[in-house]
C-alpha cells in the first residue's frame, strides 16, 4: 500500500516503518504505553494510521504536500498528545527534513517516544515532557491524534501554530465539528474531513477521519 501511494519513499525509510514494531515491543514491556491488542497490531493500528495524515496532505492539499517535502527544513510541527510517538514519529521518518516536537505531559510515555526516535536515528525529532501552553516557541503545524474533542483541543494551542492543524479522529464528529467552529468563529470552508478508508480499504479504518483545521483565526 504505501509503495503505491508514495513510490517517493526510499528504502531506509521503509526499513525504519518495519523496526518501529520491535522497538515498541521491547520499550512497551518496560513502560506499558500501548494496549496488547494494539502492539499485536503496531503497523496497521498506529504506524498506518498516522501516515493517514501524509496521505490526505498528498491527496487533498498537494501544494502543503510539496513543501514538506522539498523546503521541509523550513517547518516545524508539534505532535500534541503524541502518547508513545503518534503520530509524530511514522510523520518524521515520512518527512525527514521537517523539525518536529513531540509533547506530552506524561513523563512516562515521552520516555518511549525518545528511546525509541532515538533508536531509529531521527535527527529531527525534539521530546518534550510539557504541557502545550508552556512552550514557548510557535510552529507551523500542529497533529495530534484525538487526544480529546476539538473544542477542547483548540485552546491549549491557541497561538501555536501558523498555518492549520491535522488532527487524526475517528466515528461521527459532525457535532463536534459545528461546536468547535461556533466556539472559535471558525469560517465556513475552514474545516475539511478525509476519510482515511479513501486511501486504505480496511474496515478498521472505516470511521476514522483526517480533519484540517486552516489557521484563519488563532
Amino acid at each position: 500500500m504505501l509503495e503505491n501511494t508514495f513510490p517517493e519513499l526510499t528504502e531506509a525509510q521503509f526499513a525504519s516503518f518495519e523496526a518501529m514494531e520491535g522497538l515498541y515491543r521491547e520499550w512497551n514491556a518496560k513502560i506499558n504505553v500501548i494496549s496488547r491488542k494494539d502492539i499485536d497490531e503496531l503497523y496497521r493500528h498506529h504506524v498506518l494510521h498516522s501516515l493517514g495524515i501524509a496521505a490526505y496532505l498528498k491527496a487533498r492539499q498537494p501544494e502543503i504536500y510539496k513543501e514538506l517535502q522539498v523546503n521541509g527544513a523550513e517547518y516545524s510541527i508539534l505532535d500534541l498528545g503524541t502518547g508513545g510517538g503518534f503520530p509524530g514519529i511514522p510523520l518524521a521518518v515520512f518527512f525527514p527534513d521537517v523539525r518536529f516536537t513531540l509533547c506530552d505531559s506524561v513523563g512516562k510515555k515521552i520516555i518511549v517516544a525518545r528511546e525509541v526516535s532515538a533508536a531509529l536515528g531521527l535527527a529531527n525529532v525534539t521530546t518534550v515532557n510539557a504541557r502545550a501552553e508552556s512552550l514557548p516557541q510557535k510552529f507551523d503545524f500542529v497533529v495530534s491524534r484525538a487526544v480529546t474533542a476539538l473544542d477542547n483541543f483548540m485552546p491549549w494551542v491557541k497561538g501555536k501554530y501558523n498555518r492549520g492543524i491535522l488532527y487524526l479522529k475517528g466515528g461521527d464528529i459532525t457535532e463536534e465539528i459545528s461546536r468547535t467552529m461556533a466556539r472559535f468563529q471558525l469560517p465556513k470552508g475552514s474545516v475539511h474531513t478525509w476519510p482515511i478508508d479513501s486511501w486504505l480499504h480496511d474496515d478498521y479504518f472505516s470511521e476514522k477521519l483526517v480533519i484540517y483545521i486552516e489557521k484563519f483565526c488563532n
